[in-house]
């Protein structure tokens, strides 16, 4: 599928412009994933427990009244984790070493996250056309939409916006 090789390039480019990346995730706010280069780590674990702490934080956000969630950051004794939004429907969770430069790892995973937030959309809407037309998906990147609306998938499209201000 065209998307998920455009958002693996792209992670692959985030890994060179970050050395110490040690893997990088994209994936639905659902817990699937889209596109990963996690060396050493479970993809879809990650990708579901991200969407696990996306949950916890926009409502730990909420319930302290600090606003729309920007971005996830954990650091542990090994290093970070940080994840951002990314489009509509999407999250990009970065691995890195406790060295990294924490200004630089926002500076270049908040870019990388617009970028792959623009794919996902893209193929997202081409694939919600095809389906109102009767043809059949092609490059579907995230699971179909239910008619439950979800919190999270509202919470991270104006945390988007809010973070590329």
């Amino acid at each position: 599928m065209a998307a998920e090789s455009d958002i693996l390039d792209e992670l692959r480019r985030l890994r060179t412009r970050v050395p110490q990346l040690t893997g990088a995730l994209a994936a639905g706010v659902d817990g699937l994933v889209v596109a990963q280069d996690t060396p050493g780590v479970d993809p879809e674990g990650l990708a579901a427990l991200t969407a696990a702490a996306l949950g916890v934080a926009v409502r730990l956000a909420d319930a302290t009244g600090q606003g729309e969630l920007r971005e996830l950051l954990v650091r542990g004794s090994g290093g970070y984790v940080a994840t951002y939004a990314a489009g509509r429907t999407a999250v990009l969770t970065l691995l890195a070493q406790d060295r990294v430069n924490v200004g630089r790892l926002h500076l270049e995973g908040r870019r990388a996250a617009a970028r792959i937030g623009e794919l996902v959309d893209t193929a997202e809407s081409g694939s919600a056309a095809a389906e109102r037309a009767g043809k059949p998906a092609v490059g579907r990147t995230a699971a179909p939409r239910t008619g439950t609306p979800r919190a999270q998938g509202t919470a991270m499209t104006d945390t988007r916006t809010a973070t590329d201000s």
